[in-house]
């Protein structure tokens, strides 16, 4: 695989301006996300619109660039997604970045996010795209289980931890 035809343009944009990254105020859910491997750490935030889907997704955190973009390129996916899709959309990308799908149809509903399919030629790095990715997943599904509850280990909207 040549590394520039990850680390190019359209990627790099996402590191230096990345544009879900902040603190997002009144979350309906937070969680943590570390990949000890790499050091990177993550905030993720969702606010669920009236008609449930997400309605805003936001990441604090620091981390390497390919953790960074591929934080912001899922929050762009994910917005106005029903958890349920989001969890899908989830499942798919954690699938393509660790090889086991390559298909083009299949991958299409992940848009931009599409761009990081060369991360399963690098398995140092698999960890570091996944990160967000896991991280909303676990989020998500945590919410499934506690109903209205915010996730186990996660914030309500108070901003305290469950």
């Amino acid at each position: 695989m040549d590394v520039t035809s990850l680390y190019n343009a359209e990627f790099m944009d996402h590191v230096a301006h990345p544009d879900y990254k902040y603190q997002m105020e009144d979350p309906t859910c937070t969680h943590e996300g570390v990949n000890p491997s790499c050091g990177d750490e993550l905030e993720f935030s969702v606010r669920l619109a009236d008609d449930g889907t997400i309605g805003e997704a936001a990441f604090t955190g620091h981390g390497c660039a390919i953790s960074q973009a591929s934080a912001d390129i899922m929050s762009d996916l994910m917005v106005g997604r029903t958890p349920e899709e989001a969890i899908h959309l989830c499942d798919l990308f954690e699938r393509m970045v660790r090889g086991e799908v390559a298909d083009e149809a299949e991958l299409e509903p992940l848009e931009d996010a599409g761009m990081l399919r060369d991360i399963s030629h690098m398995p140092a790095r698999v960890k570091c795209a996944e990160l967000a990715w896991r991280t909303l997943r676990e989020m998500l599904e945590g919410r499934e289980g506690a109903g209205a509850a915010p996730a186990a280990g996660g914030a309500g909207k108070d901003g305290k931890r469950a």
